[in-house]
């Protein structure tokens, strides 16, 4: 059987990850799941794809305190489901989307997940004042205001990864295969970069 080339992005908001990955999967010729996923493990649960991502979006202004409360979706079917359920499902559909082929997987833990396969794990990120700029660009705010929402999202995506990873820190280098700063080689040279690195190690 044909070794699987699986790419992990973990990444800081405003670092081009989503961009970055969907460089790598037209190189490369493989699927990226970032919204998908959410949509496949709705399928897989037969839940609506709404619940999940509330789960996600709600996770910006909770406080850890509630991440394992139950929450009532209202029209989503009124389903009572804790953000460590929704969390197990995902981590199934992500597993079985692995061992069924090639993938690369932005964010959801997923190189916590995948750790005792064969992966690529990168982790995405630039200095403050650049991706602030990126955010208040594609959000129409000022600089200020993206540095804000900059921060609080870094920290919920890092309470979210610390929490369900059992406190394996988020971005830490030595729980990566790569780190890189996406500033320095802008998206195109950073998709060529990490090509570059899978290849001479193995990976791809």
């Amino acid at each position: 059987m044909d070794k699987h080339i699986i790419i992990t992005i973990g990444r800081q908001i405003g670092s081009g990850g989503k961009s970055i990955a969907s460089l790598l999967g037209e190189r490369l010729g493989i699927p990226v799941y970032d919204s998908e996923l959410i949509t496949r493990a709705a399928q897989k649960s037969g839940l609506s794809s709404a619940v999940f991502k509330v789960s996600d979006e709600k996770r910006s202004f909770l406080g850890l305190g509630n991440i394992f409360g139950s929450v009532r979706f209202g029209d989503f079917g009124r389903n009572m489901l804790n953000d460590g359920e929704l969390f197990r499902i995902q981590s199934e559909t992500i597993r079985e989307i692995a061992a069924s082929g090639d993938a690369i997987f932005v964010g959801r833990a997923s190189d916590y997940v995948l750790r005792d396969m064969d992966t690529l794990d990168v982790f995405l990120f630039a200095p403050l004042e650049i991706r602030s700029r990126v955010v208040a660009a594609r959000r129409g705010i000022s600089e200020k205001e993206a540095a804000e929402y900059v921060t609080r999202q870094d920290k919920a995506r890092r309470d979210y990864y610390n929490l369900f990873t059992l406190g394996d820190n988020w971005g830490v280098a030595s729980n990566y295969d790569l780190c890189l700063d996406s500033s320095i080689l802008g998206y195109e040279g950073a998709a060529d970069y990490i090509i570059s690195f899978g290849r001479q190690g193995g990976r791809i």
